[in-house]
């Protein structure tokens, strides 16, 4: 439900929304995949119902940002562009749903980089 959400949400605030729950064959996942601008947005979603834990965004550990970087990498081999040929960034979107009050949504732009064994491996 988040996902779905997240997706409206972003629509909402000038993203085109391209594809969502993306899986690369070879492993790696993306949420949701937009445009900002001239940008391309690899887009983790994580949904709360409280901050009791943390925040949402804390639960993107490195094991994670290594898959989404994976499916981002293969996205872009799909458009058949070299990852330095577009412009693109890593955001993730915090949702988080109280108990009968709408959501409330953060978008953190740039979240993280490229892990460095796709930069380097």
């Amino acid at each position: 439900m988040g996902e779905r959400l997240a997706a409206r949400y972003l629509r909402r605030y000038g993203y085109k929304v391209l594809y969502r729950n993306f899986r690369a064959p070879e492993g790696g996942e993306v949420d949701v995949v937009c445009r900002d601008g001239e940008v391309l947005a690899f887009v983790e979603v994580k949904t709360r119902t409280g901050e009791g834990f943390g925040r949402p965004i804390d639960a993107v550990t490195a094991g994670k940002r290594l898959l989404i970087a994976r499916g981002a990498m293969a996205w872009l081999r799909l458009l058949d562009r070299p990852p330095g040929s577009v412009n693109y960034r890593f955001d993730v979107v915090e949702v988080l749903l109280g108990d009968g009050e709408p959501p409330d949504f953060t978008v953190v732009k740039g979240a993280f980089e490229t892990p460095e064994p796709l930069l380097y491996g």
